[in-house]
């Protein structure tokens, strides 16, 4: 998992790709409140949040 997000920052970091950093935080934040939402007892707040 740490080589998969090396590689993605030296790829930002090369190419000059700093727009896609928010993009993937937005993506990993949804993709947590999905996991959380789907089997915890946090789920009934995270729904009423969509």
């Amino acid at each position: 998992m740490m080589s998969l997000l090396k590689d993605l920052w030296l790829f930002m970091k090369e190419r000059k790709k700093y727009w896609l950093v928010p993009v993937i935080i937005a993506i990993l934040i949804f993709g947590l409140l999905v996991v959380f939402g789907g089997s915890s007892a946090v789920a009934p707040f995270i729904y009423t949040l969509f």
